[in-house]
């Protein structure tokens, strides 16, 4: 394993080297000097285009990176986002003889456990691959783990832990964090996607919440012909969700596949909590009766309460235009920070909303405003969780497949409809007038508490025996510098004045004067030196949302 990762990191190294380069002449014009390089779009796009035929060329594992990467806005820019997000995973599949090899070391022969079994497959992957099979009578999909593919991932993801230190040099600390973080969730996820057992399990989950919704397909997995390697499934044909040709020829409404489409992933993500994060037109087909079906659940996710209640709120203040909610919704996910400027994010939300309404005052295009708010949180720059990474990609994806099923299609309009019939605003209004009562009700006992202890404070006045105790704190230590300035202002006036005195009475002599002067020199320059430190005199904000936050959880 060791020396099969060595080989790979130089190969890794290799291929790279090109881009290494370029970025370290970002930072040094001319490589071991000069200054930094401005980039434009066209020379980050270029760029962008490199590292796709880099990561295509490295195999299954770094393709599968390249499409976790297109789904953090907070790790690359908006160019590379946009060229990653085309990365396929189609790769040629591995010949039979390995992947019979696979099916037999976790289930036993082929001939005995399946009644038929076609031995060309019907889609390849980078970690697995898809045959036909006929068991019980029944056809069947059985998809099987890619061979060999578990030592390759984990020397590769080896590659990338150890290439972190190399890439951290070309990036800001900030960003350096989140791609730590992206590394560690980089292997959870292709681990997790390389368990067939997780797999079935959130498979049978989800059919399981929806099996009373006639919309939609789902396959049902065969337990008794399913390990951690292998995964036999219902087989359900359909045709593509993108082959517009064929849907008008079976006279299919297109609006309502969109509507479905959509309201299926609204009821994942924020009602059931667990949701398929794949949902390319390759992993959903369309059955002649319009039944939406769904394919390939090795990439999934799931959302908790917090989270849920924080997308409907996000969703109502879209619909709404409410610019603060939409803020204060980013806020409380994480995604953005409390200290950022309200003002600033403000503005970026009102020109997205704006720019996402297009002629029609009333159509909004959730995908443009996805892409202000990915720019904005590249540039600020934050960190996405996973699981919202998750969301944001199936959101773009999703508004994506529904506007070729219909040019038209209002994402808003629909997610607003779902919420209003799902009882979720009634919700949220609830939680505001509860919230509303319990400001009342401390309102209401400031009235009775308040004018008595107002009126102690008053006779204390007038019987003059009044102390006010004041304690500042002063973390940055600013008051502290700026004594330090004022005593050194007076030291240089009252050395200057010597000075002039000196030289003005006893113009014989210089010497008096002179002394005078060099004992008042080196206060000037520590004068100097305080007005060009770097820090400065900066003060931290003391009652940022986070700070008062801090402060409760300690009272």
């Amino acid at each position: 394993m060791n020396l099969r990762a060595y080989w790979r990191f130089l190969v890794v190294i290799r291929q790279f080297f090109p881009l290494i380069i370029a970025y370290a002449r970002d930072k040094r014009k001319y490589l071991f000097f000069g200054g930094t390089r401005s980039v434009n779009a066209e020379t980050q796009t270029a760029r962008a285009e490199i590292l796709l035929e880099s990561l295509l060329t490295l195999g299954p594992t770094f393709i599968k990176l390249g499409q976790l990467l297109s789904t953090r806005p907070d790790v690359l820019p908006a160019e590379y986002i946009e060229v990653l997000s085309s990365l396929q995973d189609d790769v040629p599949p591995a010949p039979w003889a390995e992947s019979k090899v696979v099916i037999e070391d976790e289930l036993g022969p082929v001939d005995e456990i399946y009644d038929d079994f076609d031995r060309e497959p019907i889609s390849g992957a980078s970690l697995g691959q898809v045959y036909t099979a006929t068991y019980d009578d029944d056809p069947v999909a059985v998809k099987i783990r890619r061979p060999g593919i578990e030592t390759l991932v984990e020397a590769d993801l080896r590659v990338v832990r150890w290439s972190l230190p190399i890439v951290r040099r070309f990036i800001g600390q900030g960003r350096a964090f989140s791609l730590e973080n992206l590394a560690d969730e980089f292997a959870k996820t292709i681990r997790q996607e390389m368990d067939y057992d997780r797999e079935r399990r959130i498979l049978q989950q989800i059919r399981s919440n929806f099996r009373s919704v006639d919309d939609i397909r789902i396959p049902e997995a065969i337990e008794s012909r399913s390990g951690s390697r292998v995964l036999t499934m219902e087989y359900l044909p359909g045709t593509k969700i993108n082959n517009i040709e064929e849907l008008d020829e079976m006279g299919l409404n297109r609006t309502r596949l969109a509507e479905t489409l959509q309201e299926v992933y609204l009821q994942m993500i924020i009602g059931d909590g667990v949701f398929h994060a794949d949902p390319h037109p390759g992993n959903l087909a369309v059955t002649e009766t319009g039944t939406v079906i769904f394919y390939d659940f090795g990439m999934s996710g799931t959302v908790g309460p917090f989270i849920q209640e924080r997308i409907i709120d996000f969703y109502v203040a879209v619909a709404n235009q409410d610019i603060d909610g939409i803020l204060d919704a980013l806020i409380e996910m994480g995604t953005l920070s409390p200290e950022a400027d309200r003002e600033v994010m403000g503005n970026v939300m009102q020109l997205a909303i704006a720019d996402a309404r297009g002629e029609d005052i009333e159509q909004y295009r959730v995908q443009q405003i996805v892409d202000q708010v990915e720019s904005t949180i590249y540039e600020f720059p934050l960190r996405l969780p996973r699981n919202l990474a998750l969301v944001l990609r199936v959101a773009t994806v999703v508004e994506g497949v529904c506007v070729t099923l219909d040019p038209e299609f209002d994402f808003i309009s629909v997610a607003t409809d779902y919420i209003e019939s799902e009882g979720y605003y009634e919700e949220t209004a609830r939680k505001l007038l509860a919230d509303a009562g319990t400001q009342t009700q401390d309102t209401a006992r400031a009235l009775v508490e308040v004018p008595p202890k107002l009126n102690g404070v008053l006779d204390r006045i007038e019987r003059d025996n009044l102390s006010v105790d004041v304690r500042l704190q002063d973390q940055s230590n600013v008051i502290d510098r700026l004594a330090r300035r004022i005593v050194y202002g007076l030291f240089v006036a009252v050395g200057a004045l010597s000075t002039a005195i000196l030289y003005a009475f006893d113009q014989s002599s210089v010497l008096p004067a002179t002394v005078a002067a060099v004992l008042t020199l080196p206060v000037i320059i520590a004068l100097y030196r305080s007005f060009r430190s770097k820090r400065g005199v900066q003060t931290k904000p003391q009652f940022t949302r986070q700070s008062m936050r801090e402060r409760r959880g300690r009272d």
